[in-house]
């Protein structure tokens, strides 16, 4: 009997190197950057999340790590493992005042601002220069790129994917690229490092995941526009599956029941019974930190 299959199932492809356990990493990008950072978070690794806000565009990606970049001493990129970049969009506003993309319009009238459509090669250029000064912040930093799966209602759903495929081609030019010269005028800095470089820098495909294998509006949230909070924890789940190290995924095997623990809210917090419960707890907290040394609660 033939085996019905009635589901698609995305191949993820190996990256090359696995996230150890608590380790210190970068999200940057749209909410969906938020939504996924925030899941690292709670798992204990050591996140640095949107620190200057949501950036949904490659060139404001690129404003928040060249930001970054100066100020390293309160958010040293030296530290970073791994970088992950959530793309959204490559619908950007330029300020025409000055002539430069803003990152928010900070509820500034529309007339002050001119929308413009970057191009495959324009996205490009932005993402190589951040990828450019994360490896020059720290040359084995591991960068993940990602297209976000929310779409744009006020694009039109037509216009919402010829973005994205936009993005998705720019992602694809930016891994197959040769090094090549600065291009964008756009650009804070310069450094003798070549840009275009593939090195440790591959693609995880959630845009594709939500759309071929949870393609169902109930993995979606209110608006229809937005993965629901079980859509993210699949892809989480997807994620963690090819990315994770063997360490990594011990380690959150030992610290869910100690999360369970911290999160439960007691009849009765003055009893000697919770109190009981409390020191057992922080105990079995001290052996995890002892056995995994960068855990921090």
């Amino acid at each position: 009997m033939i085996e019905m299959e009635f589901r698609t199932i995305v191949d993820i492809e190996d990256p090359g190197f696995r996230i150890g356990a608590c380790e210190e990493m970068l999200f940057v990008g749209s909410c969906f950057a938020d939504k996924i950072g925030a899941r690292f978070t709670e798992e204990k690794f050591r996140t640095i999340v949107n620190p200057f806000g949501v950036m949904y565009n490659p060139a404001s990606i690129l404003h928040t790590i060249q930001k970054l970049s100066v100020y390293s001493e309160q958010c040293p990129l030296a530290k970073v493992k791994t970088a992950f970049i959530t793309l959204g969009t490559n619908h950007v506003y330029i300020l025409k005042e000055t002539g430069e993309i803003v990152d928010n319009c900070q509820k500034r009238p529309q007339s002050l601002f001119t929308e413009k459509e970057l191009t495959v090669d324009e996205c490009a250029d932005y993402l190589q220069q951040a990828i450019h000064l994360l490896h020059a912040a720290n040359p084995d930093m591991r960068i993940v790129l990602t297209v976000s799966p929310i779409r744009y209602r006020k694009y039109g759903y037509h216009g919402s994917q010829l973005s994205k495929a936009t993005l998705l081609l720019a992602v694809d030019k930016v891994q197959s690229s040769a090094p090549a010269p600065l291009a964008c005028k756009a650009r804070m800095f310069r450094s003798a490092l070549p840009l275009g470089s593939s090195k440790n820098v591959n693609y995880f495909p959630a845009y594709e995941i939500v759309n071929d294998e949870l393609r169902d509006y109930r993995f979606y949230a209110e608006d229809m526009l937005h993965p629901s909070g079980q859509a993210v924890e699949y892809i989480w789940q997807r994620f963690s599956e090819v990315y994770l190290s063997d360490e990594a995924k011990a380690f959150i095997k030992e610290w869910q029941p100690l999360k369970a623990a911290l999160h439960h809210k007691p009849f009765n917090p003055d009893s000697e019974e919770y109190r009981l419960f409390m020191d057992k707890t922080m105990l079995k907290i001290a052996e995890l930190q002892k056995k995994y040394p960068n855990f921090a609660v």
